[in-house]
């Protein structure tokens, strides 16, 4: 899926932001930017006075100043507007998924299949509700592994493509919220309420609704207003110095209350202070642009001083599932031969790995489906607990594919030796960063 870019003046932003812009204007909302709550003091005061006393003048003061303070609720709106926009794509992570609650006292001893559960929505469940979760469904919120192991794909989440073992105890029981289990079961405790989960967290952090100043923003802060309390102060001086010269030259008028405005609002830094929580909400956004969850203002400071980003994951620029993508036979076996093996090993292998093989398969040597019951097959699922699967043919023949280490452990526990050009054509191609999966044929 592609990701759709937003331009700087997209109308999609446009709009909501002219809207809020307005809805800005609550003295509440102008009170936490106390430079720009003096303007906008200063706009309704004009404003007063363009009524009481109707001039050119007067009016296009008032006017100005009131455009003033709607370009500072304008950037900032524009600016929450595109955080709003990464959060609604966050939200597609959310999907809307029924839970298998346990019903009663949760008994360890009792197979899964005979357990008892009610469906219920994943919104509707509650911490330390108990459920049920098999191959092919979605975990729905998260949680704790009570019992159980399965292999979970969290490439959703973590953008790693390799699935993980979850189960219970030790440091590989903690499951999240919309990450699919791929193969076997798992009991989980449901260790959030709703709202609380972590994609909810990332929307939150995204949208900036517990955003914090950073030092610098708060030191700032007070610098504009320490220049606004100065600037402030001059300005209310004018007033008196320019009656006392007038009465004492006898001539002139004293400045007027609608020039001292305009002279404080040109003082006082309001372009900066109009744009420095904008300028916050947008360094956010764009680190969201680069695929970068900043949880604070600190970091976006921090970012500012990065020229290179190490990730160690590389899920990230991959399709999120592994893919089968050649065969590599050992000496002595022909291409074909392995695929044709590898293909029957892996038809009762759910996993997406097992289903590309099938696909590759079929792709390179054209092998198509054939009649398994005429080869007396019985097919072995893939598990967590082994982490192979394989086919038991007629004639004695069995065939098994999995991981370097277990398929290892499986020939060498059945009395068989390991080659080692095998095993040097692992280490070779985990040096190249990929994975490989051992046929025993």
């Amino acid at each position: 899926m592609s990701r759709q870019t937003l331009t700087l003046f997209d109308p999609t932003l446009m709009r909501p932001a002219l809207l809020d812009a307005f809805k800005k204007l609550d003295q509440r909302i102008q009170w936490r930017n106390p430079v720009m709550f003096v303007v906008y003091i200063g706009s309704a005061f004009t404003t007063a006075l363009a009524v009481d006393e109707p001039n050119a003048f007067t009016l296009w003061v008032a006017v100005w100043l009131w455009f003033t303070v709607l370009f500072a609720n304008f950037a900032e709106a524009l600016a929450e507007g595109r955080s709003k926009a990464q959060a609604a794509s966050l939200r597609g992570l959310k999907k809307q998924t029924w839970a298998k609650k346990l019903q009663g006292t949760y008994d360890a001893n009792k197979s899964h299949n005979t357990m008892n559960w009610l469906p219920l929505e994943a919104d509707n469940l509650r911490k330390g509700d108990v459920v049920i979760v098999v191959a092919g469904e979605t975990i729905p919120a998260d949680g704790e592994v009570i019992d159980g192991v399965a292999s979970v794909d969290e490439s959703a989440i973590t953008g790693e493509s390799a699935p993980v073992i979850r189960e219970s105890g030790g440091d590989f029981s903690s499951v999240t919220g919309g990450t699919r289990v791929l193969s076997d079961w798992i009991v989980v405790s449901v260790s959030v309420n709703p709202g609380e989960t972590f994609v909810d967290r990332m929307i939150a952090m995204v949208e900036n609704a517990k955003r914090q100043k950073t030092p610098n923003e708060i030191a700032l802060t007070i610098l504009l207003v320490a220049l606004t309390i100065v600037f402030l102060g001059v300005v209310v001086t004018l007033l008196p110095f320019s009656k006392f010269g007038v009465q004492t030259m006898g001539a002139g008028e004293p400045v007027s209350l609608v020039v001292l405005v305009s002279l404080l609002v040109c003082l006082i830094p309001t372009t900066i202070a109009g744009l420095l929580s904008a300028i916050g909400v947008a360094g956010m956004s764009r680190m969201m642009q680069a695929n970068v969850i900043a949880t604070s203002g600190r970091a976006v400071e921090a970012a500012g001083d990065v020229d290179v980003l190490l990730l160690d994951k590389t899920g990230t620029i991959t399709l999120g599932n592994r893919q089968a993508s050649a065969f590599l036979a050992a000496p002595g076996v022909a291409l074909t031969e392995l695929a044709d093996a590898a293909q029957l090993a892996s038809l009762a292998d759910e996993t997406p790995e097992g289903r590309s093989i099938v696909v590759l398969a079929k792709q390179k040597f054209n092998l198509r489906e054939r009649d398994m019951t005429s080869l007396g097959a019985t097919f072995v699922p893939f598990t967590a607990q082994t982490r192979m699967s394989g086919v038991d043919l007629s004639g004695g023949r069995v065939v098994r594919k999995g991981a370097a280490e277990a398929v290892r452990k499986y020939i060498t526990d059945a009395g068989g030796n390991y080659p080692s050009a095998v095993q040097s054509l692992a280490e070779d191609v985990s040096r190249r960063g990929s994975t490989l999966l051992i046929l025993n044929i």
